[in-house]
């Protein structure tokens, strides 16, 4: 199937000026319709999926890509997909999940047989194949999470202030020896955005703030969790003071923390960084909230702005990429090491 790169090419125009020629948003001289034209009909080009800002062509259905892995259930991914599902009916759409974990060919499927106007995209990879998809495709769509290459609107929390400012409230506390328990070692090898740029966030607040902070990727399982504890929590000099990025497993990460004798917070201070928001189990501790709420209402402004204006229309950048403060829970402050432990 032909795409709109390969029309573009044989127009001699931009691909951009293929969409506006298709969508109708942008003034183009006769010649230049012409030709696009010429060559959808040379091609063969399906032009629907593409053209999802065709008046009357619209579903009125965004989207929501969340790659899975089989029988791994995230409680971020649901309040993400309810907070989406509200903002999108808020703008008059409704909601179509995909959970492919690849997720290439799921959207491809969807935007060429027009199911949906316009896709929002989770779980950001660096260099994330689903760009290349959707940027082919010039199907309007929207990030949470961001590729620093891609041209894509996106949000997300900046991951690497918000662990840096973990880190340094920490230290400031007095906890010269933490460590930091990164996302999951297969969130790493997966190259998600905010699992790099936590490790990023880490290694500069440890630099900047003199202290030891020991970084152990995580895990997905609990068992293995329980082992990787043991360790980095008994290696001396003992650690007075653990951050937390990876908080799928949270209360069995303090289950754990109990079962070696360790009291939070006499004798271990624990900071969450992404913490959802009500969580019952991580309230009382100090944290970095996710902002999910505010997230999922910019990411599906964005992906509704890309259908109202084309895909590849030209946007600030500024307000296109938002990422967005870090600010630590009001009412938690990181408590101080034990006496005689701050060395």
């Amino acid at each position: 199937m032909a795409t709109i790169k390969e029309v573009a090419a044989l127009a001699g125009v931009a691909p951009s000026t293929v969409s506006y020629v298709l969508s109708g948003s942008r003034k183009i001289s006769d010649r230049t319709r012409e030709a696009v034209h010429a060559a959808i009909a040379e091609l063969g080009y399906y032009p629907r999926a593409s053209a999802r800002t065709l008046r009357g062509a619209r579903t009125d259905v965004l989207v929501l890509a969340v790659p899975r892995r089989p029988g791994r259930a995230r409680a971020v991914d649901g309040c993400f997909a309810i907070e989406v599902s509200d903002a999108a009916r808020a703008h008059g759409y409704d909601v179509l999940m995909m959970t492919d974990r690849n997720g290439v060919d799921g959207l491809r499927r969807i935007a060429r047989s027009g199911l949906a106007d316009a896709a929002v995209l989770m779980a950001v990879q660096e260099q994330d194949p689903r760009i290349d998809a959707v940027s082919e495709l010039a199907f309007p769509t929207a990030l949470i999470g961001h590729d620093d290459g891609c041209a894509l609107p996106a949000v997300d929390l900046d991951w690497e202030a918000a662990v840096r400012l973990a880190v340094r409230r920490t230290a400031e506390a007095g906890h010269r020896r933490m460590v930091f328990l990164a996302s999951a070692d297969h969130e790493i090898d997966s190259r998600r955005g905010y699992a790099l740029r936590g490790l990023r966030g880490a290694r500069k607040a440890a630099r900047e703030t003199g202290a030891e902070v020991r970084i152990h990727p995580s895990t997905g399982t609990a068992e293995r969790l329980g082992a990787l504890l043991r360790t980095a929590l008994t290696t001396r000099p003992e650690p007075t003071a653990l951050v937390v990025q990876h908080l799928l497993l949270l209360p069995r990460l303090l289950e754990e923390v109990a079962a070696l004798g360790l009291r939070v917070p006499g004798d271990l201070a624990v900071v969450l960084v992404g913490s959802l928001p009500d969580d019952p189990v991580s309230g009382a501790l100090p944290r970095i909230e996710l902002p999910v709420g505010r997230m999922a209402q910019e990411a599906v402004r964005l992906a509704v702005e890309a259908i109202d204006t084309g895909p590849d229309a030209p946007r600030d950048r500024g307000d296109a990429r938002q990422l967005i403060a870090p600010v630590m829970a009001p009412g938690a402050p990181v408590p101080p090491p034990p006496p005689g432990r701050t060395g």
